[in-house]
């Protein structure tokens, strides 16, 4: 079998669509984890001795045939995404020229398979090489103004995305990729998901792109721009400063599990740096060193306290705490049902309470009223452990010693031997 799968790796490369397409489907039933006779898609891949490794024929041909039509395209895509998942595939997908180019699929409002190409770039992004390079990449766009889309990104083209008509005139100019991601990433949850696609002003609703940003927040240099201010309209440099932090974190509550995780752990990896937390809780203009622009803070307490935040009536003096999206909420208010994502926003909570002006400012702001209510509902033991925690913190004395604590990591080391309580970046 293995032998007469092979024979079929130079018709990926067949001059007509539908050998093309055939070809691969045959192969794409191999490309998922477990399957028999993946392991030709790996073969030669690792290199040997003090050889760098080289990429072999086949994952040369179906990056390639990403480009192509839509069926071929399709199946393109999803066998990488399956393929993706090993550390021998990174490099080779990572690359320069289909990192832009799979970037650039993205950020085109008609790529018909964006999620896809989404899903692709979430898992590529699980390693830190890919990361650092996705930060650093510029990819080269035209304005296009008179456009339903104000953007062209000019590496895009292929079967499923092609270009506008009339072309858009002028030279490419290469544009931060991640900002441009990230109002990608806004506009996608602003789709309709009964209409038809065709009648989108974005094919696709790029959910995997939070995935993407909570892998890039892992790293300082992730967190980093997250929390440093840039212009809310990367391709007008003179546009007001926003934290690109403060674009995303509205959608904690979403309908979709993997848009609200992905937002859920880009705040929680981000509080891990206790410089900003002033930056991530106020919604006062803040000024980080080395920036020295003061810009309005992300104000993220409420998008972290609604997902745990259920029907339970408070007493006005109770209420008056509670930032203004959380008073007085309605009956059929419900708390996210997926216990990872609360227990998520308590460790963001717990990482906020390792400086004592966290500890204050969640006070102050009714955040023991609400994990009150939570933990009375928790059903898992994990996520009700972690609230006794914060509670521990947001209720015990202050001594002379607790005056600020900046080293985060305390936050996990309360109980050293304990595995289960200690916070880790995701």
């Amino acid at each position: 079998m293995e032998a007469q799968l092979k024979e079929l790796i130079p018709f990926l490369r067949d001059k007509n669509p539908q050998v093309r397409q055939i070809a691969l489907s045959n192969l794409l039933g191999q490309t998922p984890e477990g399957s028999p006779h993946r392991n030709i898609f790996y073969h030669g891949l690792g290199g040997a001795g003090l050889q760098k490794p080289k990429e072999t024929d086949i994952i040369r041909d179906i990056k390639l045939l990403c480009r192509d039509q839509l069926a071929v395209a399709h199946d393109a895509f999803r066998a990488l995404v399956n393929l993706s998942d090993s550390p021998l595939l990174v490099p080779f997908l990572s690359e320069p020229a289909f990192l832009t180019f799979l970037v650039s699929y993205i950020l085109n409002a008609d790529s018909i398979l964006a999620d896809l190409a989404s899903m692709l770039l979430s898992n590529i992004t699980a390693s830190s090489s890919s990361c650092a390079a996705l930060l650093a990449l510029k990819v080269p766009i035209l304005k296009t103004p008179s456009s339903s889309s104000p953007l062209f990104p000019t590496l895009s083209r292929s079967g499923t995305c092609s270009a506008p008509i009339p072309y858009p005139p002028g030279e490419p100019q290469d544009i931060l990729a991640l900002p441009i991601l990230i109002d990608a990433f806004v506009e996608g949850a602003s789709i309709d998901p009964s209409k038809d696609r065709t009648f989108r002003k974005r094919k696709g609703d790029l959910h995997f792109l939070a995935s993407v940003f909570a892998n890039i927040s892992t790293s300082p240099a992730g967190r980093a721009f997250f929390v440093t201010p840039r212009p809310t309209d990367p391709l007008n440099p003179n546009s007001t400063n926003e934290y690109p932090l403060a674009k995303i974190v509205v959608f904690t509550e979403h309908q979709d599990t993997i848009r609200r995780g992905g937002v859920a752990s880009t705040l929680k990896n981000c509080a891990f740096s206790s410089q900003v937390h002033r930056v991530i809780l106020s919604p006062e203009a803040v000024v980080v060193p080395p920036s020295t622009s003061s810009v309005p803070g992300v104000d993220a307490l409420p998008y972290i306290l609604l997902p745990l935040a259920g029907p339970e009536e408070l007493d006005l003096e109770e209420q008056e705490k509670l930032p203004s999206a959380l008073q007085f909420l309605p009956s059929t208010k419900k708390r996210d049902l997926d216990p990872v994502l609360r227990l998520t926003h308590i460790e963001t909570l717990l990482l906020l309470c390792t400086t004592r002006w966290g500890r204050d400012y969640l006070r102050d702001h009714g955040v023991y009223e609400i994990v009150r209510g939570a933990h009375m509902e928790e059903t898992v033991d994990k996520v009700s452990e972690h609230i006794e925690r914060l509670v521990q913190l947001l209720k015990g004395d202050e001594g002379v010693e607790t005056v600020d604590e900046p080293d985060v990591a305390r936050v996990g080391d309360q109980e050293d031997d304990d595995e289960d309580n200690r916070i880790e970046e995701v």
